[in-house]
């Protein structure tokens, strides 16, 4: 089986070799071909991971069957929902994920639906929850008297707008000419 290694971490105070012997000795044992190996010193959420993105691009290009990773957490810290993502990106793809650490990710196994069933399901408790805060903090805020939404322009604010848009101004010119957002513009010209 052709494999391919991905191991990440945050800083380069913390040691990629641990991860990295680890697992070139399970593909040693299992007898995988090891491909290539994708190393990143970065946060695993940040959006510009150079080896991971170039990873993803090998999988879509069916250079190797299985993506081994020391564990999730070191695959993507992206939240939940992108992480699975990911992770669907490499089953559309074709290509079989392991983590070394978390027997049961393994989309190689025999319970590789319920692992994506699973994942989706955390996917979901997730957004609820990061729905939940907003509400709460929303919530918050109004009992200290603070309102959220766009702030409320006066009738000479609003009238400034329309004169500037019926002379020819564009909404760049009118925000930064008035010192309010391009969306407020909009809103008070329809």
């Amino acid at each position: 089986m052709k494999v391919a290694i991905y191991a990440r971490i945050s800083k380069d105070t913390s040691d990629l070799d641990n991860q990295l012997i680890l697992l070139r000795t399970y593909c040693k044992q299992m007898n995988y071909k090891v491909v290539d190996e994708y190393t990143d010193v970065v946060s695993g959420a940040a959006i510009k991971r150079t080896e991971f993105n170039r990873m993803l691009s090998d999988a879509s290009k069916h250079k190797f069957s299985l993506l081994l990773f020391f564990a999730l957490d070191r695959f993507s810290r992206a939240g939940t929902r992108e992480t699975i993502r990911y992770l669907q990106m490499l089953d559309d793809y074709q290509v079989m994920y392991k983590s070394y650490s978390e027997q049961y990710i393994d989309s190689s196994g025999i319970f590789k639906d319920v692992i994506i069933a699973l994942l989706s399901t955390l996917a979901r408790q997730e957004r609820v929850r990061i729905s939940e805060r907003v509400h709460a903090g929303l919530a918050r805020a109004r009992q200290q008297g603070r309102i959220g939404g766009r702030p409320v322009l006066d009738d000479n604010k609003v009238e400034k707008i329309k004169q500037m848009k019926s002379i020819g101004k564009n909404i760049t010119e009118i925000s930064k000419t008035l010192k309010i957002s391009r969306g407020s513009v909009y809103f008070y010209l329809e």
